[in-house]
């Protein structure tokens, strides 16, 4: 039977970068140069990322990882939730929302009282995902996806959530 848990780890971990390769690859798979041609590249702090105010985890399957994701401060009651992804060959197993509820349990413990989160607008999987799993969207969802690509939008849909001790003790 095989052993699946959860590890900390630094988000400049050796291990780390075949998957985070695979997320930026797919990144550039589903939208070319629209976020680089935007100058929308991400300038983060790996200390964004550590304990106590952020957190970046595996999920590990018989000691592989499987599945990441993890979290920062956005403001002092808010965490984004960021690189949460799933390898994939191993997808449509509900890895993702493992993930998402192991974040927002976390999150919950740091002192955290919502998430915040974008997903960009070519990730019809995610938006079902964060809809299904209480995120309230913060843009219409009857609205074409790829109009948020135009301006006067910057390509990201963004979603809240607030933490309960309800809803965080459904992920434990």
């Amino acid at each position: 039977m095989s052993q699946t848990q959860f590890r900390e780890v630094s988000p400049e971990a050796p291990e780390l970068q075949p998957i985070i390769t695979g997320l930026f690859a797919e990144y550039q798979a589903r939208y070319g140069d629209y976020f680089a041609s935007k100058n929308e590249l991400e300038v983060e702090l790996t200390e964004w990322y550590l304990p106590p105010q952020g957190l970046f985890i595996v999920l590990e399957r018989d000691g592989e990882i499987i599945a990441m994701g993890a979290y920062k401060p956005l403001d002092a009651q808010t965490a984004e939730l960021k690189r949460i992804w799933t390898r994939s060959d191993l997808r449509r197993q509900g890895l993702a929302l493992v993930i998402l509820q192991e974040l927002e349990r976390r999150a919950h413990l740091a002192g955290y009282q919502q998430v915040f989160l974008t997903t960009g607008f070519r990730q019809p999987e995610a938006v079902r995902l964060y809809l299904a799993h209480g995120y309230q969207p913060q843009f219409d969802i009857n609205r074409d996806p790829e109009s948020y690509s135009l301006p006067p939008h910057d390509g990201r849909l963004r979603f809240t959530k607030p933490l309960t001790v309800a809803a965080t003790a459904q992920a434990s």
